[in-house]
């Protein structure tokens, strides 16, 4: 029996830099070897927004992405909020991430405002953030990744953080040591890379919460060549984790 999982990549034409892509091949690629069959919607705006959603995937992009989307990011506010609100589990990386918290303020002074799933703002800066990156999370591991941004965010009182950085001038705006905003199964992040090849734990999570949700439970293929696949797949993660974790910022 076909075990379908619904996953959404919201606006890959405008926001999908640093390899963001990287992250949907990734999700899709292990649902395969856990025995679910992925459908892909690739939502861009104007699209018709799929029935239905498992799990949803967003980007980071230039400032004029974030412009070009934002009508449309809101058109849809009350979908992507219900959906969150729900449990359905999300990623958004670098700007969908500081879209879907409560404003952007540019650096040339325009102001984005954001959908507010995340309790997080943002602020424009000159000086870039950019470079190799380990943060450690409570739930995932240490998460390896590559920053590259210039917008500061600060995460308002009573939001958590995803994981804590060990350096100033690194994380979500270089001061907290912070990195990163998760409220429920929804995740926001700076780490591009892209971040879920080498984050075999966080692409599970993003995996496992979806199967439970839709079917009730997580129920991994047992077939021995997926097996072998998944296995050949996390010694690749674990090799390029080592080499990322050596190469300097």
């Amino acid at each position: 029996m076909s075990r379908v999982i619904d996953v959404m990549s919201l606006y890959p034409r405008d926001m999908n830099i640093y390899g963001d892509w990287g992250n949907v091949l990734t999700v899709l690629r292990r649902l395969r070897l856990y025995g679910y069959e992925p459908r892909l919607h690739a939502y861009n705006q104007g699209d018709v927004w799929p029935a239905h959603v498992d799990v949803v995937l967003g980007g980071g992009g230039q400032d004029n992405g974030q412009k070009r989307i934002t009508d449309d990011l809101f058109a849809h506010a009350d979908d992507l909020r219900s959906l969150a609100e729900d449990g359905t589990p999300m990623l958004m990386i670098c700007g969908l991430y500081q879209l879907f918290g409560e404003y952007f303020q540019t650096s040339d002074g325009s102001r984005l405002g954001g959908i507010g799933i995340l309790g997080v703002y943002t602020e424009g800066h000159k000086k870039r953030m950019i470079g190799n990156l380990v943060e450690h999370t409570r739930d995932f591991g240490d998460v390896i990744g590559y920053e590259n941004h210039s917008g500061q965010t600060f995460l308002r009182d009573g939001t958590t953080c995803l994981g804590r950085v060990d350096h100033d001038g690194t994380g979500n705006n270089g001061e907290d040591r912070t990195e990163g905003a998760r409220k429920g199964n929804v995740i926001g992040t700076y780490m591009h890379g892209s971040v879920l090849p080498k984050n075999p734990r966080l692409a599970d999570f993003l995996i496992r919460t979806a199967a439970e949700r839709r079917y009730g439970v997580f129920t991994p293929s047992d077939d021995p060549a997926l097996v072998a696949s998944l296995r050949k797949v996390d010694g690749m993660a674990d090799k390029a984790r080592r080499v990322a974790q050596t190469r300097p910022r």
